[in-house]
């Protein structure tokens, strides 16, 4: 009798911490679960596309977190946002990020973003090469990526910036529409605007990826870095997972998601042709370093900032 209770009390016990020991994995589980929201900023360009597969796939959804995705217009648009903190995050551009730092932003670039970039004339326009612009309108957005991309083009073209007529249109979509009617002679536009400029009959003259310039990042604020460290980390894998779906599955399968999530116009169906999407990787110091000088030799920034002042590669370990 003392035996067969003995036995019945020990069972209790093991049942008891059983218990316990559910409970707290449990209480770990949903405290690893427990996730801060994040939102990003995203351009009209193909930089912005590994996210939005990764927000319709469900990829962010897998990872446990919540991530919003506001489209932005303008350069200048989206920079407002992000140094008012209404984003934690923005698919933005090495200049951005000096500007923030000279400005007294405490932003951080956390990988490169894979973007592409092209010198399109108009329809009307003779112009055969980048020497034949010298003295014609090219639509820019001043002191953005698109003014750097476009005077390395010019400079490798053999045409200094006192050859050109910048004209400064910082809207994307006005810029392009400004070029399909031929009221400019070129404009740097970036995909999948470019794709609509040469579906209308505009020319391709020179490109980004020729001169190997790959300036677009990931810029997220200090406080968000540093604060939502396990968000961001979630973030990267979803978007590890949207970067192998975009080299896995043909264009045809996603493209009208990404026409409609994107708001690409309808006319690059059958025409974009996207760039080779990397898991994220840190920028070259070298890129950085180009991009420093150009700012420094427009007086746009008086500090010669260190790679580490600019870039936190924590997320690429």
């Amino acid at each position: 009798m003392k035996k067969a209770t003995i036995l019945l009390i020990f069972a209790m016990m093991l049942s008891v911490l059983a218990g316990c020991s559910s409970d707290k994995k449990d209480n770990n589980s949903s405290k690893q679960g427990q996730l801060q929201n994040i939102t990003i900023g995203l351009m009209p360009d193909v930089d912005s596309i590994p996210f939005i597969i990764a927000q319709e796939k469900g990829y962010f959804k897998e990872e446990g977190i919540t991530v919003t995705l506001k489209p932005f217009k303008s350069a200048m648009d989206r920079d407002s946002a992000l140094q008012s903190g209404n984003l934690d995050g923005a698919v933005s551009d090495m200049l951005a990020e000096a500007f923030a730092k000279a400005g007294g932003f405490d932003t951080v670039i956390t990988s490169i973003t894979n973007g592409s970039y092209k010198l399109v004339v108009s329809k009307d326009e003779t112009a055969a090469s980048v020497q034949d612009l010298k003295g014609k309108e090219i639509a820019i957005s001043k002191n953005t990526i698109i003014d750097y991309v476009t005077d390395k083009i010019l400079t490798e073209g053999g045409l200094s910036s006192a050859d050109s007529n910048k004209v400064v249109i910082p809207q994307i979509p006005t810029r392009l529409e400004m070029l399909q009617n031929s009221k400019i002679a070129a404009a740097t536009l970036p995909e999948p605007m470019a794709t609509i400029a040469v579906k209308n009959g505009g020319k391709v003259l020179r490109t980004s990826e020729q001169l190997n310039l790959n300036p677009g990042v990931l810029i997220f604020t200090t406080k968000s870095v540093n604060e939502k460290e396990k968000e961001i980390q979630a973030m990267y894998r979803a978007y590890s997972k949207a970067v192998a779906y975009l080299a896995s599955e043909p264009m045809e399968n996603y493209i009208d998601l990404v026409i409609e999530k994107g708001g690409f116009p309808k006319d690059v169906k059958g025409a974009l042709v996207l760039p080779k999407y990397k898991k994220a990787t840190a920028p070259q110091e070298k890129d950085i370093e180009d991009v420093i000088t150009w700012l420094q030799s427009r007086q746009l920034i008086t500090q010669k900032y260190l790679y580490s002042d600019l870039v936190d590669t924590r997320f690429l370990r």
